[in-house]
C-alpha cells in the first residue's frame, strides 16, 4: 500500500525539481517592443555610409559635425568636396553638404584630404591636406568659417613639404594648450609637431619629430596626466585588402618621447600599442583607422570615431574605397586604450549618452 504513495511523492518531487532547474536556467522573456523603439539608444556599425573617410568631429551646441576627405561616392551620392554630416548622438547622421564650394588654388592639382576642424575663438578652422597620390610636394592649408556648416573660405597655404622640410606633409591635427597653438602632421615619413602663431595662421619656431615613419594621421588625446598619440599604420586604401590599424603611444610631455608599454620610443622603430585592427575572417570591416577626436559622453565613456570598409562592400560602383563611419567605446586597461577584441563591433550595442 505504501509503494503507490511513495511513487507519487517521488514523481511530484522530480517534477518540482525540473521546474526549479528550468526556472533558474532561463532568462525572463523580454516584452515585445515597438519596431521604432527597439534600437533606441543603440548603434550598429557603420553609423554612416557610403563614405566619410579620414573623419574629424567638432561639437557646436548639442550637435556634432563630422567632415571627411574629398571623394566621389558614385551612384550613392556623387562628388563631395569635403562632405559634412551632423548628428545629435553620434548614431543618427544626416548630410549637410560640402565644407568647400570650390577647391583652393594655391596648388595646381590634388585632392583635399584628411581635414581637421576645430573651433578656434569664435570661428571654425579647417586645416587640410592638399595632395595627389605620390605627390612630390603636398602641403597643408587652412580654411575658415563662422559656423560649422560652412561655407569655409580658403585662407591659403600654411606650408608644403619642401618649405617645412618633411616629405609627404599631409594629415594635419590642431592642438591647443595653455593658450599655445600647435600643429601635428605627417604620413609615413615621420610625425612632427610645430608651434603656430597666436592667430593659428602660420608656424613659428622649429619642428619637433614625435614618431617614426610607420604611422600617419596623428591625433593627441590628454587623459589622467598623459598625452596619447594615436596614429594609423598600414595601407588605407586597398578595398577589402586594406591593412590599416590604429596604434597608440603615450608621454608625460606633449613633445614626447612617446612610448609603448615596454618603454620603446615610437621614434625608434615600428613601436606602439594596437587599438583596433580589421575583423578576422571574411566578414566585418577592413582597414579601420584614421580616427577623429575622442568624444566623451555624460557617463564618462570615451568613444573612438574612425573609418572602415565593409568587407562585403568595400568599394562604390566607381571604385572609390567605401570608407564608412564607425564608432566604438574605448576600453582603458591599466592606462592604455583599446577597443573590445581590438576590432570594430559588428552587432548592436548601447550607444553614447548625451
Amino acid at each position: 500500500m505504501m509503494k503507490p504513495l511513495l511513487s507519487t511523492l517521488f514523481y511530484l518531487a522530480a517534477m518540482c525539481s525540473i521546474a526549479a532547474c528550468s526556472s533558474n536556467a532561463q532568462e525572463p522573456v523580454p516584452e515585445p517592443v515597438d519596431d521604432d523603439e527597439d534600437l533606441q539608444g543603440q548603434y550598429t556599425n557603420p553609423v554612416w555610409e557610403p563614405v566619410l573617410a579620414d573623419p574629424t568631429v567638432v561639437k557646436s551646441g548639442d550637435t556634432f559635425y563630422a567632415y571627411g576627405t574629398e571623394d566621389n561616392w558614385g551612384d550613392e551620392g556623387g562628388y563631395h568636396l569635403v562632405p559634412v554630416i551632423k548628428s545629435k548622438d553620434l548614431i543618427h547622421w544626416e548630410l549637410v553638404g560640402d565644407a568647400l564650394s570650390s577647391k583652393p588654388t594655391w596648388k595646381p592639382e590634388g585632392g583635399i584630404w584628411a581635414p581637421d576642424v576645430t573651433k578656434v575663438g569664435n570661428q571654425y578652422f579647417m586645416y587640410y591636406s592638399f595632395s595627389t597620390w605620390g605627390d612630390a610636394n603636398p602641403g597643408i592649408g587652412l580654411a575658415i568659417a563662422d559656423n560649422p556648416e560652412g561655407p569655409f573660405e580658403d585662407y591659403g597655404k600654411i606650408f608644403d613639404s619642401q618649405s617645412i622640410g618633411v616629405n609627404n606633409s599631409i594629415d594635419p591635427f590642431y592642438y591647443e594648450e595653455d593658450g599655445q597653438k600647435y600643429l601635428f602632421w605627417g604620413s609615413f615619413r615621420g610625425l612632427y609637431m610645430i608651434k603656430l602663431t597666436e592667430d593659428g595662421k602660420a608656424t613659428e619656431g622649429e619642428k619637433v619629430q614625435v614618431a617614426g615613419d610607420h604611422l600617419e594621421a596623428t591625433y593627441i588625446h590628454k587623459k589622467n596626466g598623459y598625452y596619447y598619440l594615436f596614429g594609423s599604420y598600414g595601407s588605407c586604401c586597398e578595398g577589402a585588402n586594406s591593412s590599416y590599424q590604429v596604434w597608440v603611444g603615450r608621454s608625460e610631455k606633449l613633445e614626447g618621447p612617446y612610448l609603448d608599454k615596454a618603454g620603446n620610443r615610437l621614434l625608434d622603430g615600428h613601436y606602439g600599442e594596437l587599438v583596433v585592427k580589421g575583423n578576422l575572417g571574411d566578414s566585418g570591416f577592413a582597414g579601420p583607422g584614421h580616427n577623429a577626436e575622442v568624444v566623451t559622453d555624460i557617463e564618462g565613456t570615451d568613444w573612438l570615431i574612425y573609418h572602415g570598409m565593409l568587407k562585403s562592400q568595400p568599394r562604390t560602383n566607381n571604385g572609390t574605397n567605401r570608407r564608412t563611419l564607425l564608432i566604438d567605446p574605448i576600453l582603458w586597461n591599466d592606462g592604455w586604450p583599446m577597443l573590445f577584441r581590438q576590432e570594430p563591433s559588428t552587432t548592436a550595442n548601447d550607444g553614447p549618452v548625451f
